[in-house]
């Protein structure tokens, strides 16, 4: 392929760098990167992946947009509340960059369409907030083989986890199963409002670095950060030995989804896709 003068004006910044370059920039033309949630992570991380000319962008939302959402999710506008998020989103990417392909998915990830969608992608970036949806993208990443950027946030913390199936710790490594008991939400809990873009853009840095092949991925480590008192933390973690998912003796051997009770559905740090 090859990029016309106004392409590659628009990707100069990018070109210059000795790391990307033109064949860089032609493997993100190429990138297909699905992006479940069209929220708080989902909104940042899609406009970063669209203005640095990632050829398609998959956004799996069946939430519409809300007035409690425009605080963080910054895709979406005013005139856009009552609106499929996917939708809202698809617009703006094409007013920002023409060149991106958006796939719009009004649905919510499930265990019937996973294996169907994932096959379509290369990159799966997790927006969601609730424990249910965070499982199953982790288990069906895995069984497709799919690079997975987990993600969340919640009140002043945020998370983010790369995760390499069968090659690295993944979600399940360091949260076995679904908690018990009473954890907040966002909804119930609150987040600052830019804590979903630092996060959001850390997911986008981190899958285009998976599509370069360039700098060192955020694999094996967790890395936390604590907008409050403004500081960052890395935990270094490692596939666990009885992990049911990725250990040698697995006693999830295929996708099936977990519910929770709708008020117990949250992680410390979880957001995306919200619930009204």
């Amino acid at each position: 392929m090859s990029f016309t003068e106004a392409q590659l004006s628009r990707y100069s910044r990018h070109i210059l760098l000795p790391e990307v370059g033109g064949k860089g920039q032609k493997k993100l033309a190429r990138a297909r990167v699905l992006i479940v949630g069209a929220g708080g992570l989902g909104s940042p991380a899609a406009f970063y992946l669209a203005a640095s000319g990632v050829g398609t962008l998959g956004m799996m939302d069946a939430d519409c947009v809300d007035w409690s959402n425009l605080h963080r999710q910054v895709i979406h506008q005013t005139p856009d509340v009552g609106y499929a998020k996917v939708r809202s989103a698809q617009e703006k990417i094409a007013l920002l960059n023409p060149d991106v392909q958006v796939i719009p998915y009004f649905e919510n990830f499930s265990e019937e369409n996973a294996e169907k969608i994932l096959r379509e992608f290369d990159i799966v970036l997790d927006g969601t907030d609730n424990f249910s949806a965070k499982f199953l993208i982790n288990d069906a990443a895995y069984f497709s083989n799919k690079p997975l950027i987990h993600a969340g946030i919640l009140r002043y913390h945020g998370q983010i986890l790369t995760i390499l199936p069968g090659k690295t710790a993944c979600y399940r490594c360091i949260f076995p199963a679904l908690p018990t008991g009473f954890v907040p939400s966002c909804q119930e809990a609150g987040v600052m409002g830019p804590l979903a873009g630092v996060i959001g853009t850390l997911q986008a840095t981190e899958a285009m670095k998976l599509i370069l092949g360039v700098g060192t991925p955020l694999t094996n480590a967790l890395l936390q950060y604590d907008a409050f008192e403004g500081q960052f933390r890395k935990i270094r973690i490692s596939r666990h030995a009885h992990c049911p998912l990725c250990g040698p003796s697995p006693s999830i051997v295929g996708l099936e989804a977990e519910e929770m009770p709708v008020c117990e559905i949250a992680s410390p740090l979880q957001e995306g896709v919200s619930k009204r």
